[in-house]
């Protein structure tokens, strides 16, 4: 599908001089562009999504973790252990 946007003098100027020195079109680079912004984007609203989940969870059921108990785990996990996360309580 073609779509076109409309881009400022300079802005295109960047773009074009980005694909020379990569040899790859000016349409290539604007599309991988878009692929890695709307690929990033996806995954903070995906990101935003569990965490509000999470929140909504906490708020029906108080389990959580402390500060200290989360820190002691991903020390364990940063250290090679295999340990399971701990559980949660009230």
């Amino acid at each position: 599908m073609a779509t076109s946007v409309k881009l400022d003098d300079d802005m295109k100027s960047r773009i074009q001089h980005l694909a020379e020195a990569r040899h790859r079109s000016s349409h290539w680079i604007m599309r991988e562009a878009i692929r890695d912004y709307v690929e990033r984007e996806e995954k903070r609203e995906s990101f935003k999504q569990d965490a509000l989940c999470a929140w909504e969870a906490y708020q029906k059921n108080g389990l959580h973790l402390t500060l200290e108990e989360a820190d002691a785990w991903l020390e364990k996990l940063e250290a090679g252990e295999d340990v399971e996360l701990p559980k949660c309580h009230v």
